[in-house]
């Protein structure tokens, strides 16, 4: 499965789980690493990753990605995303990324790959995009946490956003200084 090899290629950090989400498809929660820590040390180990992205909800088979979202804080982040991923995003899939500085909903296309860009600069990825796709808590009942994925993935196949596609070098310009707020103990 690809997320097993993502997990050994160390892709994966701060993971919530990896579960089976109907047949061949596998989901998973966590965050997705965007560019790896330098090593720390002679025996190889990492430090932590310079850019994830973050709250990453996605489900993949054998050797393709089949739904993705998730949050980054900046928008020239994603370029990792489409330089590292995008032969692993299977055709016709559009990932839907929430971005805290984006000053717009847009739609952007890289490596073969176009993506849907929702600005969230407040809010949490897994609610929104329930939110987005019109879902709700009985559309879940008596699923696992990989079907619910499952689920979400379904629907996000019949999303159709209409955002204006805008080339990356636009996109990239069109940010703000938002920046997330960060609550809890201190």
């Amino acid at each position: 499965m690809l997320l097993n090899t993502y997990e050994q290629n160390g892709r994966l950090f701060n993971m919530n789980f990896i579960e089976e989400a109907g047949a061949g498809l596998a989901g998973y929660r966590g965050e997705l690493v965007l560019v790896e820590g330098e090593v720390a040390d002679a025996a190889g180990r990492r430090k932590p990753p310079v850019a994830v992205i973050e709250q990453t909800v996605m489900l993949a088979g054998s050797d393709k990605i089949q739904m993705m979202s998730g949050l980054v804080h900046e928008l020239a982040e994603l370029e990792h995303f489409f330089s590292g991923y995008a032969a692993d995003v299977d055709t016709g899939v559009t990932p839907l990324f929430f971005v805290v500085n984006a000053a717009k909903e847009m739609k952007v296309t890289m490596n073969g790959v176009t993506a849907d860009i929702i600005p969230l600069p407040a809010g949490l990825v897994w609610t929104e995009l329930c939110d987005l796709l019109g879902l709700e808590k009985g559309d879940f009942k008596g699923q696992s946490a990989g079907e619910k994925i499952a689920t979400v993935g379904e629907a996000l196949k019949e999303f159709k956003s209409g955002y204006s596609e805008v080339t990356w070098s636009d996109a990239v310009q069109a940010v703000t200084a938002a920046k997330r707020e960060t609550r809890g103990a201190l």
